[in-house]
């Protein structure tokens, strides 16, 4: 006998509806999400364990699924996280309740009929709270920021954006208001906030650089010109493994930088890009884009050429996320293949062919004996 089981999940509490194979039938449990809530769920299952029941857990994607996973798991139950972007039976439901999700979700697990989606790795996971707690903070100095440049407006003195960058810089700010004989008692608690904050975003910084000193693909990330240390590690976390990704067109997709489609009969019409992905993962790849831009190291790359010839009549932002897309397609060979970034591979193919002609040149010249 084989019992399929439906979790809807939520904060405080989950509801669980057990159905059994074969006859369309099950109950209905409510447990909440404390220690004695779980530990009941698991005397169930251990219950029908102990009866010679086959068992498996189903539950949807949200906040604290890895957590329910892993408490689940423990037990020996196998459990599937359903991508909830692909069950659309629960999120589209005229009749949405608890009680009805749990059934549609046991009874879409009995016939075999989850999507499922990958949980990533226990690194990842880590990499990401801190990549995402440095995100908080930095808006947090940012918004600080512009507060203090307002306050120094409205007292007569004017502010480039670059005189809070640093401690010493915000403290002739601080001299400089002494000096105008302007009271700092609103600005100087600014100022030291910004300071506490910028410490605790150089303690998370230590954090994520000895995390992923030894991760191969942030090493491989970061030999891209304009990848740094934060958008290598975001791509390196969401990417998991790249293993999981058939071809460059399936990451692209991942990343929410493929187009829409809608194709009728012999019509095709091509849209904006998905934007279905993870959010920063699609940031760290146009940052690394804004970062070549930059840099004078990559004029003669194609990749770059092809950006300049795009610009004038695409514009800069649908420029940018084309590039983008290209730049995908680099990082999921580099990723794929163990590849450092390779510069001679991004020139001109002309350029290519005739350093290789005098690089053979060079080799056979060697060989002559003297």
């Amino acid at each position: 006998m084989r019992v399929s089981v439906g979790v809807d999940l939520h904060k405080s509490q989950f509801t669980v509806y057990y159905r059994y194979e074969g006859t369309g039938e099950g109950i209905l449990k409510q447990y909440r999400t404390h220690r004695h809530g779980y530990e009941k769920f698991l005397c169930a299952l251990r219950g029908y364990k102990a009866k010679g029941v086959s068992i498996e857990v189903a539950v949807e994607a949200t906040g604290n699924a890895r957590y329910f996973k892993n408490v689940v798991e423990r037990e020996d139950v196998k459990v599937r996280v359903i991508n909830t972007l692909k069950f659309k039976v629960v999120n589209e439901s005229v009749k949405k309740t608890d009680k009805h999700d749990a059934r549609t979700i046991a009874e879409f697990l009995e016939k075999d009929m989850l999507p499922e989606s990958k949980l990533c790795s226990e690194k990842s996971e880590a990499i990401r709270r801190i990549l995402k707690s440095r995100k908080l903070l930095v808006r947090a100095i940012v918004s600080l920021k512009n507060q203090v440049h307002g306050l120094l407006l409205g007292s007569g003195i004017e502010s480039r954006k670059g005189d809070l960058q640093s401690a010493k810089k915000r403290q002739q700010i601080l001299n400089v208001l002494a000096e105008h004989g302007y009271a700092d008692a609103t600005v100087k608690p600014l100022l030291e906030t910004i300071d506490r904050l910028s410490e605790e975003v150089k303690k998370l910084e230590k954090v994520l650089i000895e995390l992923v000193k030894e991760d191969r693909a942030v090493e491989l990330v970061m030999s891209i010109p304009g990848a740094g240390i934060i958008t290598a590690s975001t791509i390196s976390a969401y990417v998991d493994d790249i293993n999981r990704f058939n071809s460059y067109k399936e990451f692209s997709s991942y990343a929410g930088l493929a187009p829409w489609v809608q194709t009728s009969n012999t019509t095709e019409h091509y849209g904006k890009i998905t934007k279905r992905g993870p959010e920063p993962l699609r940031t760290a790849i146009v940052q690394i884009v804004l970062g070549m831009v930059r840099s004078r190291r990559t004029n003669d790359y194609r990749i770059m050429k092809r950006y300049k010839a795009m610009k004038p009549h695409k514009g800069s932002g649908k420029t940018i996320i084309a590039t983008a897309r290209k730049l995908s397609k680099i990082i999921w060979y580099m990723l794929k293949n163990d590849t450092l970034f390779d510069p001679f591979k991004m020139t001109d193919p002309k350029i290519q062919r005739i350093m290789f002609e005098m690089r053979n040149a060079a080799m056979e010249l060697e060989s002559i004996p003297a």
